[in-house]
């Protein structure tokens, strides 16, 4: 009610550019408290643009029909509570005469009591030399179209866009406050719900922001509309005001929303790349434990073995574990490599992604040497073992052989041959069988063994040099053997005593006489040169005997 009684900004501009305010004839205008003047008057001083206001408002007061109180009421409210720069009052006084005459002593009375610039009209004429008629309205005797429903309906929807342009701000800066305070979750749940979270209020904002673009456009439309309505019309410039405050405003609102889309944009980003850190992060922790756990079940795997089959089995299950391994060392690669594409892609948190991605290459690759270096050992124990083996069986066969050939058979040249050369068949056995490989195994792998296995290597090439001492003087014995050669046996004439009894003769011939001496003499040179344990059958017993015995000593002593 205030703005249709006691005022309006009807749209003109003074002759310099100045905006004009007017007060129509209102009889209640004393009646209106002076909070609701002062709001008025406020708000319309506020609408022109800035540089309009600054050259100063030119006010028209129609008191035509009222009294000099009235204008003087008038007067003095606008004089007391205008707040803006004033330019000039253009009064038109009242046309009674009495009054008209009382207004001009009033007038002149108290003009410096105004302290304003009063210009006093007695007609429409007298205000059209003041002010162009394009520019006041028709009560005024002017041109210019105005309709006070319509300019309040225009100003309404531009204060409640003003108002909802300033809401969705604050809402936007509320909001954006929110995220710049919120602190980063450490798992990936509450990440998850945080980024959610966030993503509904943004997209509610987004869509608040949506409708008061719509509601903008929707006035501006309507607006710019005015001057479609004929050829000739033209907005005046209270409707340039208004179109240029939805301008500024739609303007305002735009500006508001690239700021909160940047803000939001770096936000919502920081919020996925904490997301992806804590998956990083949770599947670090996931694979470094399935990592400590291999690398302590190869640390737990033995690298020695007390033989061949140990051995193998330790072989078999340091294989099993590497096949084990092996989807947890490419799912290790994987993921370091992932945390290599989250620092290319600039993350935040660079300096925490790089370290574990090193400490996972670093644990695989200590898995890897790890499992190569028990492998190497395993294997060159592997040999070792085969080769104490062969030795071991080498020997025994060995032992077996030298037990098996019989002491009295060897003592003629065709059993001392034979046995020499399954002794030498033998011998050349050791070295199609690689069983001397052993010191060359001892010597090549002495760095890497245990002192188990050294200690084990020594024995046995030990029982091998003895084992190879009594092959060589068992060779060196049926060589001597062989090499003897029996004399041939010569006949020896009968003894006297053994000889059938004849008739004796006085004088014996001197061919059997001189044969018997001949045959003992050959009897006892044969007997005088063969050998003491073919002479003597005694002898040769314990010969045998002390052989046998001594190559059961040797037994017994290299089992032990």
């Amino acid at each position: 009610n205030c703005f249709i009684g006691c005022s309006c900004a009807a749209g003109g501009r003074g002759k310099d550019g100045a905006p004009i305010i007017t007060f129509p004839e209102y009889s209640g205008f004393s009646e209106v408290p002076e909070e609701d003047f002062l709001n008025v008057v406020t708000y319309l001083t506020s609408i022109p643009s800035l540089d309009a206001a600054s050259i100063g408002f030119i006010i028209i007061i129609d008191r035509r029909k009222d009294k000099w109180s009235s204008v003087k009421a008038s007067l003095s409210r606008i004089a007391g509570a205008f707040p803006g720069n004033l330019q000039l009052v253009l009064v038109l006084r009242p046309s009674r005469f009495f009054q008209r005459t009382i207004a001009d002593i009033g007038i002149k009375l108290h003009k410096d009591d105004f302290k304003m610039k009063i210009v006093m009209l007695n007609s429409l004429s007298d205000l059209h030399g003041y002010v162009d008629k394009s520019q006041l309205t028709q009560e005024f005797g002017g041109s210019l179209e105005y309709s006070h429903s319509q300019w309040i309906h225009h100003r309404t929807a531009i204060e409640n866009f003003a108002l909802t342009v300033k809401t969705t701000a604050q809402l936007l800066q509320r909001f954006g406050m929110e995220l710049a305070e919120t602190e980063l979750p450490n798992d990936v749940q509450s990440t998850k719900d945080l980024l959610t979270a966030h993503t509904d209020k943004h997209n509610n904002l987004k869509d608040e922001l949506k409708l008061a673009l719509r509601q903008g456009s929707t006035l501006f439309t309507c607006i710019k509309d005015q001057a479609a309505k004929s050829d000739n019309h033209k907005l005046n410039p209270d409707e340039m005001e208004n179109q240029t405050t939805v301008e500024r405003l739609l303007a305002q609102l735009d500006e508001t929303e690239n700021a909160f889309e940047q803000f939001w944009s770096t936000h919502h980003l920081k919020l996925e790349q904490c997301l992806q850190l804590r998956h990083f992060e949770q599947d670090f922790r996931e694979v470094k434990v399935s990592l400590d756990t291999l690398m302590d079940s190869l640390k737990g795997l033995s690298d020695t073995g007390d033989c061949v089959a140990r051995v193998e089995h330790l072989l078999k299950e340091l294989k099993a574990l590497e096949e084990k391994a092996q989807s947890t060392l490419e799912k290790a690669q994987l993921h370091a490599m992932h945390g290599d594409q989250l620092i290319q892609s600039n993350h935040y948190a660079v300096d925490s992604i790089r370290p574990k991605c090193v400490e996972l290459r670093r644990v695989c690759d200590d898995f890897s040497n790890e499992a190569k270096k028990k492998s190497d050992v395993l294997s060159k124990a592997l040999h070792i073992h085969m080769g104490i083996e062969k030795v071991n069986q080498w020997c025994e066969s060995g032992i077996f052989l030298l037990a098996s050939q019989a002491v009295d058979k060897c003592q003629s040249q065709e059993g001392a041959e034979s046995a020499l050369t399954d002794i030498e068949h033998f011998l050349e056995s050791a070295e199609k069988n690689h069983v001397t490989e052993l010191r060359n195994l001892h010597k090549q792998y002495e760095v890497v063994l245990s002192e188990d296995i050294k200690g084990n290597i020594l024995k046995a090439l030990k029982r091998l040099e003895d084992v190879q001492e009594m092959f060589e003087k068992r060779h060196v014995s049926l060589k001597r053997l062989s090499a003897k050669q029996t004399r041939p046996i010569q006949p020896v004439a009968p003894r006297p005593e053994s000889s059938p009894k004849r008739p004796t003769q006085k004088n014996p011939t001197r061919t059997s006489g001189g044969q018997q001496p001949l045959a003992r003499k050959l009897s006892d040179n044969s007997n005088s040169n063969k050998q003491p344990s073919e002479s003597d059958p005694n002898n040769k017993k314990k010969n045998i005997r002390k052989t046998k015995g001594g190559i059961k000593v040797l037994l017994l002593s290299l089992h032990h």
